[in-house]
């Protein structure tokens, strides 16, 4: 059976007109089916400010209040996602762009108040994935290009959703019909041991040097959510996780990290 690839894309290359436009070229010249996931970079945050709302972080997470959520809807299921499947149709490559409330691709739980007392809002956590509405969109030959805003259907709210674990939710969802290799694409070439040396890529991480680059203080901040997110996937059915550069697409292996178990 032929695999799938489910490549993300993060923020920072969103963000790079010239970066985007390339990996877009990249991704469209990708052999067999494949699913994209996107993030949603700084447009949310510069809309945002124009209209006299702040972004709120809290530990480096955006807190999505009834305002902010409309804002990422619009921008991340509407204006980056289209202006990506537009893109794509001028590349020749079929895409169909979506959210997870489309056709109930990816099911979430708002996020539950901390032991802290932190509240982030309507921000969503995926507990189900619909394999038959992927299913019928590969098979019928189109390529989902996933915005990473969720749904509950209890309620019917969207949630804002870390695209990271959306792309990892749709690989481990795929994986229980298909072969599926997940790509995570971003501005380094990979996990590297000196942050400011971008040839120190690390070529393989397990379980046991995940722990050891956690308590050395080398993986830290956003790259640890992308890791655990990968070590999910490979623990859940997913072939391989690789996170790469976006540049690095169509190279042998992506030439960045892999990750096994």
């Amino acid at each position: 059976m032929q695999s799938i690839k489910v490549i993300k894309i993060g923020g920072n290359v969103v963000d790079n007109s010239g970066k985007l436009q390339q990996f877009l070229r990249d991704f469209s010249s990708l052999g067999g089916p494949k699913v994209l996931v996107h993030g949603g970079g700084k447009v949310a945050t510069a809309i945002s400010k124009g209209l006299g709302i702040e972004a709120q972080m809290i530990g480096g997470r955006r807190v999505t209040d009834a305002e902010t959520l409309r804002i990422v809807t619009m921008v991340y299921a509407g204006l980056i996602n289209k202006n990506i499947v537009a893109a794509l149709q001028g590349e020749g490559c079929n895409a169909l762009g979506l959210c997870g409330a489309d056709g109930g691709l990816i099911r979430s739980k708002k996020r539950a108040v901390t032991a802290e007392g932190v509240d982030y809002g309507f921000v969503g956590d995926p507990v189900d994935f619909n394999l038959a509405t992927a299913t019928a969109l590969i098979d019928g030959g189109l390529v989902p290009i996933v915005a990473p805003i969720t749904y509950d259907p209890e309620n019917g709210t969207l949630l804002n959703t870390n695209a990271d674990t959306v792309a990892q939710t749709v690989a481990v969802g795929l994986a229980q019909k298909y072969p599926v290799e997940l790509v995570y694409c971003f501005e380094k070439r990979g996990v590297l041991r000196d942050v400011e040396d971008d040839n120190s890529v690390i070529s393989n991480i397990d379980p046991a040097l995940y722990e050891q680059l956690k308590a050395d203080g080398i993986v830290a901040d956003g790259m640890l959510p992308k890791l655990e997110n990968a070590f999910k996937a490979i623990n859940s059915g997913v072939k391989s996780v690789v996170i790469c550069a976006a540049e690095c697409l169509t190279q042998p292996g992506y030439g960045g990290t892999t990750l096994s178990r």
